[in-house]
């Protein structure tokens, strides 16, 4: 073999070599890519699906309220004579099973009278502006409000009063 010859063949050898190492780099982006486009849909799958159950939770626990605002106000107005009443009692304990349930599945009462008002989480329903303050507390709670996983479930209904804070 000549010089000449030997020097071809290690030069196309180089270059093979070359265009082998090119193909191999190529592949190892392409994958890299598409295992960061699978991480990718599989991360917003699970947020998809963690918002689609928050959602679900929250749709669910909105149908519920009435109920659990009938029993309440129910409760409100026993009468007298009926205080120690058994049947009584028992509308008790089943207003306590509803709110236990829903603290398990992590809704939270929204707290109102004695706060300052905030539009988040309050609707006013009026406005008592006789007092002396320049803060709007809430004073009076008609109707409880509930929030899941930091959403507002819905609005407590309140009485807003000025007051000095």
């Amino acid at each position: 073999m000549t010089k000449q010859s030997k020097k071809t063949t290690t030069s196309k050898k180089d270059t093979d070599a070359k265009k082998l190492q090119q193909q191999i780099d190529e592949l190892t982006d392409s994958l890299m890519r598409e295992r960061a486009d699978s991480e990718n849909i599989r991360r917003r799958h699970n947020e998809q699906l963690n918002s689609l159950k928050s959602y679900v939770k929250a749709e669910a626990v909105r149908e519920l309220l009435p109920a659990l605002d009938n029993v309440e106000r129910a409760l409100q107005h026993v009468p007298e004579e009926l205080e120690g009443n058994d049947y009584v009692k028992g509308v008790q304990g089943v207003a306590k099973q509803f709110q236990s349930a829903l603290k398990k599945i992590g809704v939270k009462p929204i707290t109102s009278v004695g706060e300052v008002f905030n539009p988040e989480l309050h609707e006013a329903i009026s406005m008592d502006d006789s007092g002396d303050g320049d803060t709007e507390v809430v004073s009076e709670e008609l109707q409880s409000g509930y929030i899941i996983d930091e959403h507002v479930i819905r609005h407590a209904m309140v009485r807003v009063a000025l007051q000095k804070k």
